[in-house]
């Protein structure tokens, strides 16, 4: 006999649905992530890996969790619903204890990375692997130096030079003079920095509401798996039902009293 609500069991079953589907979205983004950094150059920020496998580990055990609950509430198992409910236990904690201080140091994203950068400039004398980044990214981003073409000094590398068809379209390039002003190269306008901040802040808004998303799931899921497995560990428990206190009933009016009948 069943021992679980129907309409309970039922929208446990639509939730965990709803729940692997958020598991495929997030490894769909990792993927779409990996397919854009690439194009774009991104291949060489820092971080850029551990990001990636942090999404692909989360929609995985997403994706696993749900079918352990969608299991546990099909076949009313109460041993999959508890393990079910202690994974959305230290779920929601490990969401709260994550995204919180994500969504606070939000702001200062920006700014650290910015001073990051600025560590490693002038970039002609930067080291080897800073110099091949640098250069990567201004051949796949067409830009120019982190902040300025000046970060190159007086050592402008080929990646920043514009072509002959860039130089065509207008605020493309710019042309600069060169070797203490002797010579003038057209290099392009834009600078790298905003372009890889933008990406870095869009990569982190995501992973912000990712989590916060995972976490108010984590605390429904508790909810309904707790509901779950207190009905299956009392199935033959009567419903509660409500009853009006006896000092809040109405007496019965005066004229309703007993009277001994008259005697003939």
């Amino acid at each position: 006999m069943t021992q679980v609500n129907t309409c309970l069991k039922r929208t446990f079953t639509v939730f965990n649905i709803f729940f692997a589907i958020i598991g495929g979205f997030i490894i769909a983004l990792a993927l779409l992530s990996q397919v854009l950094t690439n194009v774009n150059g991104g291949d060489n920020l820092e971080g850029r890996t551990a990001g990636l496998i942090v999404l692909y580990v989360v929609g995985s055990v997403t994706m696993v969790i749900a079918i352990l609950g969608a299991y546990g509430a099909h076949k009313e198992s109460k041993v999959s619903l508890i393990v079910f409910l202690v994974c959305m236990v230290i779920g929601s904690l490990l969401m709260l204890r994550t995204g919180i201080p994500a969504a606070a140091g939000r702001p200062k994203l920006e700014g650290m990375l910015s001073d990051r950068f600025h560590q490693l400039l002038p970039l002609d004398t930067a080291s080897e692997d800073v110099k091949n980044m640098a250069n990567n990214l201004q051949t796949q981003l067409h830009c120019c130096g982190l902040f300025s073409y000046r970060d190159w000094n007086q050592n402008i590398p080929n990646s920043c030079l514009c072509d002959q068809e860039e130089e065509e379209e207008e605020g493309t390039c710019q042309n600069i003079n060169y070797r203490y002003f002797t010579s003038t190269k057209s290099v392009y306008v834009k600078t790298c920095f905003p372009i890889i901040a933008h990406y870095v802040l869009l990569v982190a808004d995501v992973m912000i509401g990712v989590v916060f998303t995972l976490g108010v799931l984590a605390l429904l899921g508790l909810v309904l798996s707790s509901i779950m497995i207190h009905q299956m560990r009392y199935p033959d428990r009567p419903p509660v039902l409500l009853s009006v206190p006896a000092i809040f009933s109405t007496p019965p009016p005066k004229y309703q009293e007993l009277h001994n009948p008259p005697q003939y």
